[in-house]
């Protein structure tokens, strides 16, 4: 996995490469290739608790995760990550560029994976968006759902953001570049770029030069919003305040969610961040990701034969 060697540029911290060290690999079908998933068992326990399945966003990697997976870990729960179809180190659909061409292997992944038992799905942005479309055709695979930084819920009338070319560059002006896009979509603080040693800017570089899926639409549009009254799971829903999908358009993701959605349990903004709210703020979104979790879970079965 090039993206991993300590001589790219630029690098990812010794600590990632030890992350990365410590997941168990494991592979299921998509068409005549694989989908490549990254599963950490936690060390405290937790086996009664249904495994938790993160889904990294557009042009993205189970690394768009990585300021998490740890934290996680230490609540009890097993973290199973994916590299979607198209993405990081996982083969392309059969057919499709975009999200609803996810669906099929993803669905056959988690039902071969888990055979039969509902996981927890958590789904950043692009991913946020698969995740609807897979629920609303597969209820069965996920007890409850939550969506980071989503797309797709149809309430900006056009894009808030733009971003710049990069692969026809030198070297040098597409980290320019890079460092441009972090900023104009990602983040909401320029200074979180270079922050720990560059961690953002170098996860971004590794993610990008492996997507295979760049004709993607259906963020844009209202796919989320149409395919949620199909979805009859808990729904919940956190974004950082400053998302650059959304900015002055953020007041109005609450009512669109409450409209679209059968079970909606709520939507919390974080302040202090930008789309990629996991990342640049990490210990708020995981209290928050930890509070929705509880309160969707279904209730303790009680004992009711009077012993």
């Amino acid at each position: 996995m090039e993206y991993l060697n300590r001589t790219a540029r630029p690098p990812l911290p010794d600590w990632v490469v030890a992350l990365a060290g410590r997941a168990r690999q494991l592979r299921t079908p998509c068409c005549a290739g694989s989908m490549v998933w990254r599963v950490w068992e936690s060390v405290a326990g937790g086996t009664a608790q249904p495994p938790l399945v993160l889904l990294h966003g557009g042009s993205g990697s189970w690394l768009h995760w990585v300021r998490n997976i740890d934290a996680l870990l230490a609540t009890g729960r097993s973290v199973w990550v994916p590299d979607l179809p198209g993405f990081g180190d996982s083969d392309p659909p059969p057919v499709g560029s975009d999200a609803d061409a996810l669906v099929l292997p993803l669905a056959q992944g988690l039902a071969g994976l888990f055979e039969g038992r509902a996981c927890d799905l958590v789904g950043f942005s692009f991913g946020g968006l698969v995740a609807g479309l897979l629920l609303a055709e597969h209820p069965a695979l996920a007890r409850q759902l939550v969506l980071v930084g989503a797309p797709a819920m149809g309430v900006v009338p056009r894009r808030q953001f733009e971003l710049l070319a990069w692969r026809h560059l030198a070297a040098q002006e597409q980290l320019r570049v890079h460092r441009h896009n972090l900023a104009a979509l990602m983040l909401a603080d320029p200074a979180a770029i270079d922050a720990d040693g560059g961690l953002a800017l170098a996860v971004h570089v590794a993610n990008v030069m492996r997507d295979r899926m760049p004709r993607r639409r259906l963020a844009h549009t209202d796919a989320l919003a149409r395919a949620l009254p199909q979805v009859a799971c808990p729904v919940h829903a956190i974004y950082g305040r400053a998302d650059a999908l959304y900015k002055s358009w953020i007041g109005e993701l609450e009512g669109a969610y409450a409209r679209a959605t059968p079970d909606f349990r709520g939507l919390q903004l974080i302040e202090g961040a930008g789309h990629w709210v996991q990342f640049e703020q990490a210990a708020a979104l995981q209290h928050a990701l930890l509070a929705a979790l509880r309160a969707g879970a279904p209730a303790p079965d009680r004992d009711t034969s009077g012993r």
